[in-house]
C-alpha cells in the first residue's frame, strides 16, 4: 500500500485515573473512544482501588511519571483531541498544563473531576485553584456538572435556572465553552447547559431522566464522547449534542443489567451488542 493511500486514526488521549472496577476513569474513556470510532491512548495520573460501591483507595502516579508518559505519547503519536479526568494534586496540575502548552495541544476538553459518584473525595482542596489558574484556560469545552460548577464558582448551584447563569460565569475563568451538566438536579429531566464562548450563546439540551442505578462514569463517559467528536471533526455544539445522544443512550441501555452491588456502569457499546 502506498503512503498516499495509508488510512490514519482519529486520535484522543485521555489523562485521567484508573478505575480498578471499569466504569469510570480512562476506563470507560478508552471504551468511548473506541465506541464513537477513534483510536484511544491514555496517561495515567492515579490509581484508584474502586469498584461500583466506592473508592478505597487513591494511590497517585509520581508527578514525574505523568510528564514521562505525556513526552512518550504527544511527540511521537500526537492528539486530534485529549480528554483531562482526574488531576489529584497542584503539582500534577501545573505539570500537564506545561506540557499541553509546550506541544501545542488543542481540542481540550476537561472534566473537572472532584468527588466519585460514590460520593469519594477525588481531589486535594489546594489543587481547585490550580485547576482553575492553570488548566481552565486551556480547555475548548469544560464540563462541570452541578456540584462541581458550585465548588468552581465558589457559591451553591440548586436550581435548572440558575445553569445559565453559572455556565456564562464559568466561562470568564478563560475556556471558551461551558457545559454545565444537570444530572445532579432533582425532577424528571436532565437538562443540560451549553455556553459557546466564541458566540456568546447560550443553548438548552433537554434531555429525559433514566431511572437507573448504573450511571457510574456518566461524567467521564460524556467527556470523552465530546473529546471523539472534536476529534472526527464536530463543532463544539455538535460534538456536545452528539455526545449526549450517545451517553443518554448508554445510560438507557445500561439500565437493563445487574453488575456489582452497588452503581454499575452505562453500555458504552450499545451501538454494537
Amino acid at each position: 500500500m502506498g503512503a498516499q493511500e495509508m488510512k490514519t486514526y482519529r486520535r484522543v488521549l485521555t489523562i485521567a485515573g484508573s478505575d480498578s472496577g471499569g466504569g469510570a476513569g480512562i476506563q470507560a474513556d478508552l471504551k468511548t473512544f473506541a465506541a464513537n470510532g477513534c483510536y484511544g491512548m491514555s496517561v495515567i495520573t492515579a490509581l484508584t482501588a474502586q469498584n461500583t460501591k466506592g473508592v478505597t483507595g487513591i494511590h497517585a502516579v509520581p508527578v514525574g511519571f505523568v510528564a514521562q508518559q505525556l513526552d512518550a505519547v504527544l511527540p511521537d503519536i500526537g492528539a486530534d483531541a485529549v480528554k483531562i479526568g482526574m488531576l489529584f494534586s497542584p503539582e500534577l496540575i501545573e505539570t500537564v498544563a506545561r506540557k499541553l502548552r509546550e506541544y501545542g495541544v488543542s481540542r481540550i476538553v476537561l472534566d473537572p473531576v472532584m468527588v466519585a459518584q460514590s460520593g469519594d473525595k477525588l481531589l486535594q482542596d489546594d489543587a481547585v485553584e490550580a485547576l482553575k489558574t492553570h488548566l481552565v484556560p486551556l480547555a475548548e469545552v469544560l464540563t462541570p456538572n452541578i456540584p462541581e460548577a458550585s465548588v468552581l464558582l465558589g457559591r451553591k448551584i440548586s436550581r435548572l435556572g440558575e445553569m445559565p447563569g453559572a455556565a456564562t460565569e464559568l466561562a470568564r475563568l478563560g475556556c471558551r465553552n461551558v457545559l454545565v451538566k444537570g444530572g445532579h438536579l432533582e425532577g424528571e429531566d436532565s437538562d443540560d447547559c451549553l455556553y459557546l464562548g466564541p458566540e456568546k450563546r447560550l443553548v438548552r439540551l433537554p434531555g429525559a431522566r433514566v431511572e437507573t442505578r448504573n450511571n457510574h462514569g456518566t461524567g467521564c463517559t460524556l467527556s470523552s464522547a465530546i473529546a471523539a467528536n472534536l476529534a472526527r471533526g464536530d463543532d463544539v455544539e455538535a460534538a456536545v449534542r452528539h455526545a449526549k445522544e450517545y451517553i443518554t443512550e448508554a445510560i438507557r441501555a445500561g439500565a437493563a443489567y445487574r453488575i456489582g452491588h452497588g452503581h454499575g456502569p452505562v453500555h458504552h457499546f450499545w451501538k454494537y451488542w
